[in-house]
């Protein structure tokens, strides 16, 4: 009788697995159709550029989580005879092997991904812009050409590497486009100025961490454009978890 009663639950759990491994899979590809229709939505190549920058590694490992998810709960309910050993063990072997491709995915998508999303997000970055004016190809200015259309806090990101302008001209109208990206170099926004040139020039330890209290770090940092200063003091973790990250716990402005 509790035999019966366990294959019976099985059963139900089959049935039930069944429409949950299809809701889990149809929301794996919910969000690959999102990804594809807010991709195709996007206007112009700079906002397909920016889609893609930000979001799509995201997505996609989003959209595979769930996938992989569906089927591995689809493959619990395939049993012939519902029998309690088949039930263990094909539950075991579905968790097994959707871990392990879930991690596959996530490596793929980390590791190897970004050399190839790199090279998309830069044929997107120079296509040739349509002007709105002549609606013929407009030219990408070099980096001495393009500095007359930059302003003194513009050239200043560029010239230490947080922000890259491109500049683009309609040679027959004279219409102008500006486009920002990333640069190679991270700084900080400067609050006085609001361009990205805010960087560190000199750290002090001003409490040396034990192996049980933390220490404490000045940062100063400098902005390269306006000239304002700050200084940010960071906990530094204690000797026995110096591997751990920082965390910043005052902000001082001077």
């Amino acid at each position: 009788m509790l035999l019966y009663e366990k294959i019976e639950s099985i059963e139900i759990w089959n049935q039930w697995s069944s429409l949950v491994s299809y809701a889990v899979f149809g929301l794996g590809l919910g969000i690959l159709a999102y990804y594809y229709i807010r991709l195709f939505l996007s206007k112009g190549s700079k906002s397909k550029y920016d889609f893609r920058n930000l979001h799509e590694i995201k997505l996609l490992f989003n959209a595979s989580v769930f996938l992989i998810s569906g089927i591995a709960v689809y493959l619990t309910t395939l049993s012939a005879e519902p029998t309690v050993v088949w039930f263990i063990v094909s539950l075991f072997v579905a968790i097994m092997m959707s871990i392990l491709a879930i991690s596959v995915i996530h490596n793929l998508l980390n590791f190897y991904y970004p050399t190839f999303l790199e090279k998309r997000l830069q044929q997107l970055r120079y296509k040739p812009r349509i002007s709105p004016k002549s609606g013929k190809p407009m030219k990408l200015l070099s980096e001495e050409e393009e500095d007359v259309h930059l302003d003194e806090g513009m050239q200043a990101e560029e010239n230490i590497f947080s922000i890259d302008y491109d500049v683009w001209v309609d040679e027959e109208t004279g219409y102008t486009q500006i486009e920002k990206y990333a640069g190679h170099l991270h700084a900080i926004e400067c609050s006085e100025c609001n361009y990205q040139t805010l960087k560190v020039v000199k750290e002090e330890l001003l409490e040396s961490p034990t192996e049980n209290e933390p220490g404490q770090l000045l940062k100063y940092q400098n902005c390269t454009y306006c000239g304002h200063k700050v200084k940010k003091a960071f906990k530094v973790a204690p000797l026995r978890k110096i591997s751990e990250s920082s965390d910043e716990v005052t902000v001082v402005v001077s």
